[in-house]
């Protein structure tokens, strides 16, 4: 008889401590499914916070974080890069010329009033062909060996206007990345002389050190992007008229020769 109630007695704290985990376990579950849900609601609103910024903002914010020394090398290597860039377009635009208009109106010049009409036409036309054009027929009086020579020369003197300050845009392009991987270099530094300093290694003490050095290399990319970008399309209007160039002298060089005839 004692040994059964013995029996039940165990049973039964064992039926008292079970349903008390249970509890406990119920509770901590409970907890997390509420830390979790509140965890998530905050993540939305920081996301919701952060697509209502515009992206000029969120840039000028990573801006500031990566420091002013390196940033602002980096910026004026941009500003001092589109202002070159925007200037040769410029001057490129304003160099283009119809050529085949150009070459007609010449020869019709020549055909019906001479030399001094033609260069007439080139003294109204703006651009290197139109002085080129100009040039040979200056010297045309001498002979076309003469004129050939000023417009082979005049040539080169109009495809230096054309290159002008390019060099600097590719400088420009070149040195941008490699401060921003500078900025980054000591960046990485500094970091690893706070570790150093304190002997132990943190996350929250070199967090901000490794920030800056790498918003340091984005910036300095994106500078040279964009200016790589201007710096083709600048190349390709340089050749083209190069190439109209060459192509109009040779014409200038023929329709002389007719005309000597």
């Amino acid at each position: 008889m004692k040994r059964l109630f013995s029996i039940l007695a165990i049973a039964g704290l064992f039926v008292l401590s079970t349903n008390t985990v249970s509890a406990k376990a119920n509770a901590i579950v409970s907890n997390l499914s509420a830390t979790v849900a509140t965890a998530t609601i905050m993540l939305q609103d920081e996301a919701a916070d952060e697509s209502t910024k515009g992206f000029t903002q969120v840039l000028k914010e990573q801006f500031i974080q990566g420091g002013a020394g390196f940033m602002g090398i980096v910026l004026l290597c941009l500003i001092l890069g589109l202002a070159v860039a925007i200037e040769r377009i410029i001057y490129l635009n304003m160099a283009s010329t119809n050529t085949s208009k150009l070459k007609q109106q010449v020869e019709d010049a020549l055909a019906s009033g001479g030399i001094e009409a033609a260069k007439e036409v080139c003294r109204n036309t703006k651009g290197p062909v139109a002085s080129i054009y100009y040039q040979g027929l200056d010297r045309a009086g001498e002979s076309i060996e003469s004129a050939e020579k000023a417009v082979v020369a005049y040539g080169g003197v109009q495809m230096g206007q054309l290159e002008k300050n390019v060099s600097w845009l590719s400088l420009f392009i070149a040195i941008a990345p490699m401060l921003g991987f500078m900025g980054t270099v000591i960046g990485m530094i500094q970091a690893f002389q706070k570790i150093s300093a304190v002997g132990n290694l943190s996350a929250s003490l070199i967090a901000g050190d490794i920030q800056v050095a790498l918003l340091t290399t984005v910036f300095g990319l994106i500078t040279a992007i964009i200016l790589q970008i201007f710096y083709n399309y600048i190349i390709a209007k340089i050749d083209s008229i190069v190439n109209d160039m060459e192509d109009s002298s040779i014409s200038l060089i023929d329709m002389l020769v007719d005309h000597k005839k």
